[in-house]
């Protein structure tokens, strides 16, 4: 425990790992305002002037607007908001919303318009996946949107999985677990969730040049050769190291993870936490999840990515002698999903980057985007939906490559 602590003191009064540690919680809260500031909204006064909002006081009015639809998104609801939709259109001789004369979105159709989101992906075409416009959609056929909703999702698998049957089946059934009717709660952006990743990047990063010099550190300066002549200087002191750079970034990460959910849901309102995953993202998405929900899993999530990504960092510590090596190459593979997913095909590149320590993070290749989509691993007659795929690969790789690290540092020899 005391060389722990030793451990612990060393590292956190080093100048760069106090300014890195700053700067993440400084970003947590910079991050968790961001996203409001993009919230625009306007509205025609009583004199006839278009008045613009932005950030907490567009956000307010949105809620205000919005009011009457909060709460469970039932067919009947969806239903109306069709026909006010396909009303509005209609006397005003235009085919999409975009053709309304200045102001008359906002003020007919803004105050329900999150019930018609996925309506039209509800109503794809089930062979060709061509969503109809919102004028041809009958209401009538509304009644029934859960069950069109369900007809959807085993369409829509059949074409992004044509010929992996489990896959299919896997879909349909996580999706017949979510429950409806769905629930909304007006206010709240996907550019929260967004930034929430890109705050867990920014820390991977971080907490990447604080493990790099773990073991190269000593390497370099020499005083490797003196703590191999101690006692526990061999692998008691490389777990040590390993357990000491885990608590570090771990603990930093748990805090501006905690910083930025409080901050951000403080922001756009608590009860918005209560919406569902479908009213923000596809109408047919997999998780069971509401918005509070999404933002633990992608939280807890994130953790065991950096930690992955701190566990690679000190076994490459371990074998090299120069930091900047050592440093430039962990980095590398924190941007490494990014690449891949860029560079190779999407078969391919799914099946590389899915299993990369920073996966979780790396802003497209995010588990948040994962989870949002319907991608499987399929092996055989097996079918991993992709997060837990990535949730596997973390707890195989935080063991596997501490336990490298800690038999490199070992029978390391010094040259």
């Amino acid at each position: 425990m005391r060389l722990l602590k030793v451990e612990l003191k060393r590292i956190l009064k080093t100048r760069l790992t106090v300014i890195l540690l700053s700067a993440a919680l400084l970003l947590s809260f910079l991050l968790a305002w961001l996203p409001v500031t993009f919230s625009l909204n306007s509205y025609i006064d009583t004199e006839g002037k278009t008045v613009t909002l932005k950030g907490l006081p567009s956000i307010a009015y949105e809620k205000q607007l919005q009011a009457d639809i909060a709460g469970t998104v039932t067919s009947e609801k969806v239903r109306a908001a069709l026909e006010e939709y396909q009303a509005c259109l209609s006397r005003y001789g235009v085919d999409t919303s975009y053709d309304l004369p200045d102001g008359v979105y906002e003020s007919e159709i803004l105050p329900y318009a999150p019930l018609l989101h996925g309506i039209r992906e509800a109503f794809a075409d089930p062979n060709t996946g061509v969503a109809p416009g919102m004028m041809e959609i009958v209401p009538e056929k509304v009644d029934d949107y859960y069950s069109v909703c369900g007809e959807r999702i085993v369409s829509l698998m059949k074409q992004e999985q044509k010929d992996h049957p489990a896959a299919r089946q896997a879909a349909v059934d996580s999706y017949n677990q979510v429950e409806k009717p769905y629930q909304f709660f007006p206010g709240y952006s996907t550019n929260a969730m967004d930034y929430e990743i890109f705050l867990a990047f920014f820390i991977v990063l971080f907490c990447t040049v604080i493990a790099a010099p773990l073991f190269t550190s000593d390497y370099q300066t020499g005083a490797d050769d003196i703590f191999r002549c101690t006692k526990y200087g061999k692998t008691k002191f490389a777990c040590i190291k390993i357990l000491a750079a885990f608590l570090i970034c771990g603990t930093a990460y748990c805090l501006c993870a905690a910083v930025y959910i409080l901050v951000s849901n403080s922001l756009w309102g608590w009860e918005c936490t209560g919406t569902s995953m479908q009213m923000l993202y596809s109408i047919i998405n997999l998780p069971d999840w509401n918005i509070g929900q999404l933002q633990n899993f992608v939280a807890v999530s994130g953790l065991l990515s950096l930690l992955a990504v701190v566990s690679l960092t000190a076994f490459l510590s371990s074998r090299f002698r120069n930091i900047a090596a050592c440093l430039s190459t962990a980095l590398l593979f924190c941007i490494m999903p990014i690449i891949i997913y860029m560079a190779l095909p999407k078969e391919t590149g799914l099946w590389i980057y899915s299993i990369l320590p920073a996966s979780a993070v790396s802003l497209q290749t995010s588990i948040l985007y994962a989870a949002a989509d319907f991608n499987f691993w399929n092996i055989g007659s097996a079918a991993i939906w992709l997060p837990h795929v990535m949730l596997c690969a973390y707890a195989v790789e935080i063991p596997l490559f501490a336990g490298l690290a800690v038999y490199s540092y070992a029978k390391y020899r010094t040259k």
